[in-house]
């Protein structure tokens, strides 16, 4: 892929809509350790970096919209070092903690908030590398 500085180098990258862009990303920063890479605007859009990818957090308007009603659409999974930990700092800055932290067959550490504006955030750390296969998987194609 051809590097361009101007958009995050991930190669997928949510774009979440929140009806104020400055208050999101300073929760974002505060409670998910995620860090500001490019601000479009004051009040239009920023690119984050969280971990090893970026989400962009963007403004309502036109058919965009933050979530409402408590109805799931999406989730970002974004892995981590250490869920525990990870977990408690977003209790700590208001997360609502959907799913605990919990250890699961396919090697992964993860629990599931929800951010003050409705977007729901699944974090996993990683425990052991674990074939499909020895969890009821199947390994489709590529790596």
């Amino acid at each position: 892929m051809r590097p361009n500085r101007s958009i995050p180098p991930s190669g997928v990258v949510p774009v979440l809509i929140y009806p104020d862009v400055r208050a999101a990303v300073a929760w974002l920063e505060g409670a998910f350790g995620f860090s500001e890479r490019v601000r479009v605007g004051e009040h239009h859009r920023a690119q984050l970096v969280a971990g090893e990818g970026a989400v962009i957090v963007a403004d309502v308007r036109s058919t965009r919209v933050a979530p409402s009603g408590g109805v799931a659409t999406h989730l970002v999974m974004v892995r981590v070092d250490d869920a525990v930990a990870h977990c408690a700092r977003a209790e700590a800055a208001g997360a609502r903690v959907t799913d605990p932290v919990t250890d699961h067959v396919y090697g992964e550490r993860q629990y599931t908030v929800v951010d003050p504006w409705g977007h729901r955030w699944t974090f996993s750390q990683t425990l052991e590398d674990v074939l499909p296969e020895d969890w009821g998987g199947v390994s489709v194609g590529g790596s």
